[in-house]
């Protein structure tokens, strides 16, 4: 089984900083696409940004500048530093794999984490 384990949420104030941390552990030969999503209640899951095991990375408009998504392939591990952080990046984030290739040569699909919660707020 493959599991993605996410850290470092929190409550944080306006303008500060937060550090997500995703692992995943099993019998993982590689990953493709990491990323990371967030969700408020009511309304759907959105990505925040996404990164390719090559290094190619994507972000929503309201992550640019702010956010930087960083992964470690030997590890199975992808980070979301984020920057100034305001009211409105308070959600439940949620570490997303596209494609993971097991070492039995099985793929599996669409795995997400259980979710950490950001909350900003003085």
């Amino acid at each position: 089984q493959v599991q993605l384990v996410e850290s470092g949420g929190g409550l944080v104030q306006p303008g500060g900083s937060l550090r997500l941390s995703c692992a995943a552990s099993g019998s993982i030969v590689s990953i493709n696409v990491m990323g990371w999503y967030r969700q408020v209640p009511g309304r759907e899951r959105e990505l925040v940004g996404a990164i390719t095991r090559g290094g190619g990375t994507n972000y929503a408009d309201s992550a640019k500048g702010r956010f930087t998504i960083s992964r470690d392939n030997a590890k199975n591990t992808v980070d979301l530093a984020m920057n100034n952080l305001k009211p409105e990046d308070t959600a439940v984030y949620f570490c997303h794999a596209d494609r993971i290739l097991l070492f039995d040569s099985r793929w599996m699909y669409n795995v997400w984490g259980q979710g950490t919660q950001v909350t900003v707020s003085s």
